[in-house]
């Protein structure tokens, strides 16, 4: 009776915009943002679901700060790097945030309604650039490019139906098993020549990729304007 009188008496979290936005992502983590409705997060947060909107004005806000919460994550490139080194640590951070929370990928940074996380990551890099001698629009085509790949990564990575070494081995073994090799003869050279390889992890593909964009972005700032 003790203790059930203390769990009683206890006082209840005070609710806050910070542990709605931190429950909402946990919710999206688990089950993609179609699992995330304000009743939900209510449940998961044991208050009703109008208490949320003390808050967050809408789902439209609520997602707006789930998604500066997430750059909150990713690793400003440092003064003290070089251009390269610095974008490259980011880019590699970037990807990581985007494997943990893979519903990201479709939310990108709420261009309409920024938040103050966003912008400054966003000019930190572009900062970045321009200080490693890229010419504002270089900078523009550099910020984009690299985006673009980490984005469009991490959107692939996400729908492949495998995640292990083991697993893609497997599939790679079915597929070629039931390709026409004479049909497809570079689709199963690479498959059985790459792919099936020990220790093959579509993963590592991702730096190999981002070392030739900034090989190609050294290249356009070193040029002619």
């Amino acid at each position: 009776m003790a203790s059930l009188r203390k769990t009683a008496s206890e006082p209840r979290v005070r609710l806050n915009r910070e542990r709605v936005i931190g429950a909402a992502i946990a919710l999206a983590d688990s089950g993609g943002l179609d699992a995330l409705t304000m009743r939900r997060l209510g449940d998961d947060l044991s208050v009703e679901a109008m208490s949320v909107y003390n808050h967050v004005a809408n789902k439209e806000d609520l997602i707006n700060g789930m998604a500066d919460t997430v750059f909150c994550e990713i690793e400003l490139p440092s003064h003290s790097d070089d251009w390269r080194t610095a974008i490259r640590k980011r880019s590699i951070s970037f990807r990581d945030v985007l494997v943990r929370h893979p519903w990201a990928t479709t939310v990108r940074d709420s261009g309409t309604n920024p938040g103050a996380a966003t912008l400054r990551h966003h000019d930190r890099v572009i900062g970045t650039f321009r200080n490693g001698g890229f010419s504002v629009a270089a900078a523009a085509h550099a910020f984009s490019a690299v985006d673009s790949y980490i984005y469009g990564f991490a959107m692939q990575e996400k729908s492949l139906p495998f995640t292990t070494p083991e697993e893609t081995a497997a599939m790679a073994e079915i597929l070629l098993a039931q390709l026409p090799t004479s049909d497809y003869p570079y689709l199963a050279e690479l498959t059985a020549d790459h792919v099936l390889k020990p220790g093959y992890r579509y993963s590592d593909e991702f730096l190999v990729g981002l070392d030739l964009i900034l090989d190609g972005l050294e290249s356009m700032r070193a040029g002619p304007s």
